[in-house]
């Protein structure tokens, strides 16, 4: 046992939020609170956070997390559980290595020896994929996902959805089992004319096919196509996966680990989904850190399926060199064969982190502005 000496945060290149834990004997662990666009915001709510607990028992985590969550009174949302989650991984990854043990270990053990993964092509108006898909596969991918669209108004001409099914097609052609990712972009009448136009294609699954607060609009969805439908990284609590698992509208649940609480509340939310026959797949174009948090979490959940790789994915070169090999001293974990990564064997989350890049980095990094469209109207769209 050993009480939280400091609470430090690394606001780095691309876009992520790193957090570093020491408690009073110097173990140490590493979490990741980024959330995409808000680093500024979560960083305020960990400054709150680190004058509440430093001097708490590092080994508490449970407790820690139920402090956080119930005596905030204010709960829930996107910034204060990226804040806490990156709380909850560091504490996770300490607890782990002070006992000299993969994480994994510690949360029930191992039910699979390797990862299934997925990675990206296309960028935020898709385009050149047969090319792109030809790269994933060679690195050793079988499985990738592209947006699914461009801009789209509430309601377009049908033209606007036909490049859609011809990626997926092109895609399906090289290879890869390819996801479309909706990106809650389209409304209600679109999105059910590309379900119905993806459908003799067979997409691994739609993603997003309408924004997480439309729960009633995505119910009627899941009753009018055979894709499996996929969701989750815009749900923050076990809360707000809930109303979806009692409709039986999704398939494929997507908790993002430095959106949801941490390793805490995801390992809680999968075996609710575990009793609906609904699979997890977590959502996570961030970086290294929240990514072996999710492979720890997906070595010992039985409903896992298949976990999101952001491997050069274009936000990451949009900025520059910065990508998920970065940041740590091993890059060879993140190797890719036959579809799947081996799983993380060493102590705590499984990586070392390069804490003299990260510290170079952070002292530089500005944040990353959210993105956005706008149609040709001038009216906002959604992104």
């Amino acid at each position: 046992m050993g009480k939280i000496k400091t609470i430090e945060y690394f606001r780095v290149l691309p876009r992520w939020l790193f957090v570093k834990i020491t408690d009073e004997h110097d173990n140490y662990g590493w979490g990741e609170a980024t959330l995409e666009g808000h680093s500024q915001a979560v960083e305020g709510c960990l400054d709150a956070m680190i004058q509440r607990f430093v001097g708490y028992e590092a080994d508490n985590i449970e407790y820690l997390w139920q402090t956080a969550h119930r005596h905030s009174f204010y709960r829930g949302g996107p910034v204060l559980m990226s804040a806490l989650a990156g709380i909850d991984i560091a504490l996770w990854d300490l607890l782990s290595r002070r006992l000299g043990l993969p994480l994994h270990v510690l949360l029930g053990g191992a039910v699979r020896n390797k990862i299934k993964v997925y990675s990206w092509i296309g960028g935020d108006r898709p385009r050149d994929v047969e090319a792109a898909a030809k790269e994933r596969y060679a690195q050793g991918f079988r499985a990738i996902k592209m947006n699914a669209t461009e801009d789209v108004d509430w309601l377009d001409s049908p033209k606007a959805l036909e490049t859609s099914v011809e990626r997926c097609r092109i895609v399906k052609d090289v290879g890869l089992d390819v996801g479309l990712d909706f990106h809650g972009r389209l409304h209600k009448p679109m999105a059910k004319r590309l379900a119905k136009a993806l459908e003799p294609h067979h997409p691994l699954f739609i993603e997003e096919p309408l924004l997480s607060e439309h729960s009633e609009g995505i119910k009627q969805l899941s009753q009018l196509t055979t894709i499996p439908i996929a969701l989750g990284e815009r749900l923050y609590s076990r809360w707000d996966v809930k109303r979806f698992l009692h409709d039986t509208s999704i398939d494929m649940l997507q908790p993002d680990i430095s959106h949801c609480g941490g390793i805490s509340e995801i390992k809680r939310i999968a075996s609710m989904a575990e009793a609906y026959d609904v699979a997890l797949a977590p959502h996570c174009p961030l970086g290294p850190i929240a990514l072996a948090a999710c492979m720890q979490v997906a070595m010992c959940t039985p409903n896992f399926t298949i976990q999101e790789m952001g491997l050069t994915i274009h936000y990451n070169t949009e900025a520059g060199a910065y990508d998920i090999k970065n940041y740590i001293k091993d890059q060879s974990v993140w190797d890719v064969k036959e579809g799947y990564v081996e799983g993380l064997k060493g102590v705590g989350l499984g990586i070392e982190v390069d804490e003299e890049e990260v510290r170079h980095v952070a002292r530089t990094a500005n944040a990353w502005a959210p993105k956005g469209f706008v149609g040709p109207d001038g009216s906002i769209r959604e992104w």
